[in-house]
């Protein structure tokens, strides 16, 4: 499985993202089906299963696909990047110590390989709602996420070189916005680049 990168025809699916910011994906889940209508709906459905089920018999399935992830996106991204680059997971929507915070996307990067760089260097300071799980109510804007995150400056040190930014999904590049605004602030000039397990898409009318 190859990624491919957010151009000129996929970039408007996508509202805050502009020409400068360069994000790739592996797959397309579409909005408002369920896990049973593709490969990514089930691939992003396991990865959201809440860990305060992690006694339920399904949640092997998350930790199946979380393996699986790690194991494409070694094959996808280039050796020599990887060798080099700081991979910065987003922070999910529980902070550490609640009974549902998630470390998916941390336990995803650290498995691509052996020996590279995964640093937690921003970590959200608040719990709040999962954007998935907001239904009706307004989800965050960027500016908001960005009063929620700091840098955490004990894992700071060596600067980055090269910062690649992990989440399950693209939506609207919400959280990548926010996360670029306080890495390019604390890290000026150092590249940040978007890479993600799926992009959203919406089913035909």
């Amino acid at each position: 499985m190859r990624l491919s990168q957010i151009d000129d025809t996929t970039r408007v699916d996508h509202f805050h993202l502009t020409e400068a910011d360069e994000c790739f994906y592996l797959l397309e889940y579409t909005s408002g089906r369920n896990f049973e209508f593709s490969q990514a709906n089930s691939i992003i459905s396991n990865l959201k299963k809440k860990p305060s089920n992690r006694h339920r018999e399904d949640y092997k399935y998350k930790l199946k696909t979380i393996k699986q992830a790690s194991n494409t996106l070694r094959g996808a991204l280039n050796p020599d990047w990887l060798n080099t680059a700081t991979l910065v997971p987003v922070p999910g929507s529980k902070c550490v110590g609640h009974a549902d915070y998630d470390d998916r996307m941390e336990r995803i990067c650290r498995g691509i390989q052996d020996g590279i760089d995964v640093r937690n260097l921003v970590r959200q300071t608040a719990s709040t709602t999962a954007a998935h799980e907001a239904g009706s109510s307004p989800r965050p804007r960027v500016d908001d996420l960005i009063n929620l995150y700091e840098i955490d400056e004990d894992l700071s040190e060596p600067e980055p070189k090269d910062i690649g930014v992990f989440d399950d999904v693209l939506t609207a590049g919400t959280h990548f916005k926010a996360m670029k605004a306080i890495l390019n602030k604390r890290f000026p000039g150092v590249r940040v680049t978007g890479f993600f397990i799926a992009r959203r898409i919406f089913p035909d009318p």
